[in-house]
């Protein structure tokens, strides 16, 4: 087992080195003093998202979601909710595909709401389709196991 993980801030996107016994203590950042986990899922775009996925040591499930999109509104507060459900276990962010077009086609987003869980920046798991929370922290579980 590592004695430290990096986790990156949702909040100001800084990473912060939390030793593994203290990640249970519900962490602060060091720059912004934020939570590190179980906070509101971190809003990415294309100028942090590959330093926020490859830098982590928790594994990071990003919705691939758009402002005109239902299904991606209605669920907003359901993703939000697991969060604090996923601490400790992943960090969750969000990426605006109307914003971020360029990645949303690397990655081959052809389906909104999208979610994809990354370890250390490679895909692991994807499920396209609006969850409920509860069913959100499930599949995240079962992917990172």
């Amino acid at each position: 087992m590592q004695d430290n993980w990096i986790i990156p801030c949702s909040s100001c996107k800084t990473l912060n080195r939390v030793p593994t016994a203290r990640v249970e203590d519900r962490p602060v950042c060091a720059s912004c003093k934020a939570r590190l986990l179980g906070g509101s899922p971190a809003v990415l775009d294309a100028s942090n998202f590959e330093r926020f996925l490859t830098k982590s040591d928790l594994p990071v499930v990003v919705d691939f979601w758009a402002p005109w999109c239902g299904p991606c509104r209605q669920m907003a507060p359901e993703y939000e909710a697991a969060s604090a459900h996923l601490a400790g276990v992943a960090i969750l962010a969000k990426l605006d595909t109307e914003a971020s077009s360029d990645l949303a086609r690397r990655y081959g987003i052809q389906g909104i709401p999208t979610l994809i869980v990354f370890d250390r920046g490679a895909e692991v798991a994807r499920h396209s389709g609006a969850m409920p929370r509860d069913a959100i922290a499930q599949w995240v579980r079962a992917s990172v196991d």
